[in-house]
């Protein structure tokens, strides 16, 4: 299982609801979750996709009217209603060029945000940004992007409906979802390897670079190396030499690792951080093992800490 720390909810705690302005209209009790429809004149399915990702949160943000919120509720619409929502949202956005995706959660937040301060009484921006944030952001989310939940949270580091003290830990974020960014080259470093060779990652040659921040105890991990050595396509890659497996241990007890480093596999280069500055979010956001990178041959990101399961694909592509 991939370790990880998620404070995400903590935000609710900022607000409340009942309290602040008077609402705009009557209050309704509840409501479905209120769907957009694409326009018809719009038929190409890439296009599609786009409208729906823009726009499906239109009817729901739209400042007209005050709907009950409590704990279990937002703006009239169930939590539990609104939930698989956001799993379409996010899901449409991973089928947007990476631009075009940011450009769309820029424009969701600015859309709660602006709900907020026309009704400081609701619930709308800390719940959603706890469902944004766990969907985008947890380490086990299998939708998870740092560059999509980039836009998001640099507008939380700014805004002055969060308070100081959260506008400065989501800062901390945004600072570490800029590090290695899908397009830019990935960060060299420094690691020792099996032998105690002092190697670098840029000096790694190879079509395409699959880095691993990983652990030899770590049960997801062990899976990575199994679906390897099982796809004759991505073995015959490692072995001619088209791909090479980089796996770096960033923790900081060196003999167990040492103890353990005959389990990797013998085609791969496996080794260590000694300086731990990975360990310590200077030059990689790694916040659950496995952490996983593709990269080119120029050493640029292709795959940013995504799911496995989408990282064999792409290296087959």
């Amino acid at each position: 299982m991939r370790r990880f720390v998620s404070g995400f909810l903590a935000v609710i705690m900022l607000f409340g609801c009942g309290e602040g302005k008077k609402s705009k209209a009557p209050a309704p009790v509840s409501r479905d979750f209120p769907l957009v429809e694409v326009p018809v004149m719009i038929t190409e399915p890439g296009e599609r996709i786009e409208w729906l990702a823009a726009h499906m949160w239109d009817k729901f943000t739209d400042s007209g009217m005050l709907y009950k919120c409590d704990s279990l509720t937002v703006n009239g619409v169930l939590l539990k209603d609104i939930e698989p929502q956001m799993g379409v949202f996010t899901t449409l956005l991973q089928e947007l060029p990476l631009a075009s995706g940011q450009s769309v959660v820029e424009a969701f937040y600015n859309k709660l945000e602006a709900f907020q301060l026309a009704f400081p009484e609701s619930n709308m921006l800390p719940q959603l940004t706890a469902l944004t944030t766990q969907y985008l952001y947890d380490p086990n989310s299998p939708v998870r992007s740092e560059d999509l939940y980039l836009p998001f949270v640099k507008k939380l580091a700014e805004s002055p409906l969060i308070d100081p003290d959260f506008r400065a830990r989501y800062a901390w974020d945004a600072r570490n979802c800029s590090l290695n960014q899908t397009g830019t080259v990935a960060t060299d470093f420094p690691f020792i390897d099996t032998a105690g060779k002092r190697r670098t990652l840029h000096s790694i040659k190879a079509e395409k670079l699959l880095l691993i921040f990983g652990n030899p105890d770590c049960q997801a991990c062990k899976e990575i190396v199994e679906t390897l050595e099982s796809v004759p396509q991505l073995q015959s890659l490692i072995v001619s030499g088209a791909l090479k497996v980089v796996d770096i241990y960033i923790d900081e007890d060196i003999d167990l690792w040492k103890s353990k480093s005959a389990s990797y596999p013998k085609n791969w280069i496996n080794g260590y951080d000694p300086t731990f500055d990975i360990r310590g979010d200077k030059l990689y956001n790694v916040r659950a093992v496995p952490s996983v990178y593709l990269l080119d041959a120029d050493k640029r990101v292709i795959l940013k800490d995504c799911p496995t399961e989408k990282i064999f694909p792409a290296i087959l592509d």
